[in-house]
């Protein structure tokens, strides 16, 4: 099963954050995207940010 990654710099912040985040499956992957974009970027969790989140989710390793 390949690593599903997420790479906060893809995303546009005030703070430029510069976090990465990978797990094997694409929800957990998503759960901790979510926990991080609501404590640091202070998001809602909606359902908005979630398709946006997800939308970003890629396979493979991390670069």
């Amino acid at each position: 099963m390949a690593r599903k990654t997420i790479d906060c710099r893809e995303f546009p912040s005030e703070n430029n954050c510069t976090i990465a985040i990978a797990a094997d499956s694409e929800d957990e992957l998503l759960d901790s995207a979510v926990t991080h974009a609501v404590r640091v970027h202070k998001h809602q969790d909606t359902p908005e940010l979630r398709a946006q989140i997800r939308s970003g989710i890629k396979e493979g390793a991390l670069t």
